[in-house]
């Protein structure tokens, strides 16, 4: 089986986010995404507790989509490619990133270590991934073309979160009210 790892903050998850999963997994790039919360690690500000973003998640799990709650706390990405590597050892894992990632994967903590996985890269800013790609070295990649770079931000979302009008089109009135709740 062909799993995508899909780690980020999704503080809150929007539909951005859920468009991205849906995209990989009709498209036939994954069979099954897991969609993992990260810690606040790199300590941001205004990070909800990663209980909370698993919860705002949970709305959209299904049989493909799976919202991981044991592995959320690691801060590095080849800590978690490691240990989900131990549960699914006989399955393609392929890391879902951003093309803006590429553009400074070499200062990733143990990156030569992650080279080693698939990567399924979004396009995000024009940026060339093929050329990052070629200076890495990594041939087992797909450079996700068939999907419109997504134009929502948790950040714009957090910053304009009295106004739902402004932001139906960007996230789900669930995770909305969810995250509304949780901030007050």
């Amino acid at each position: 089986m062909r799993i995508g790892i899909y780690p980020g903050s999704f503080n809150p998850v929007h539909k951005g986010h859920i468009k991205i999963v849906r995209h990989l997994l009709r498209k036939h790039y994954v069979d099954k995404v897991l969609i993992v919360a990260t810690g606040n690690y790199w300590q941001k500000q205004d990070l909800l507790p990663v209980k909370d973003r698993i919860r705002m998640l949970k709305y959209f799990k299904n049989e493909n989509i799976v919202i991981e709650e044991e592995y959320n706390e690691l801060p590095y990405t080849y800590q978690l490619m490691r240990k989900l590597k131990k549960r699914y050892p006989d399955d393609t894992l392929s890391l879902i990133i951003g093309a803006d990632m590429v553009v400074t994967f070499d200062r990733w903590k143990r990156f030569q270590e992650l080279l080693k996985y698939d990567f399924i890269i979004l396009k995000r800013d024009g940026i060339d991934v093929c050329s990052y790609m070629e200076k890495l070295g990594k041939k087992n990649y797909a450079a996700v073309s068939d999907l419109d770079e997504i134009e929502v931000s948790s950040t714009y979302i957090r910053n304009h979160i009295d106004d739902y009008d402004l932001l139906k089109d960007q996230i789900d009135h669930r995770v909305y009210k969810y995250y509304r709740k949780a901030i007050q």
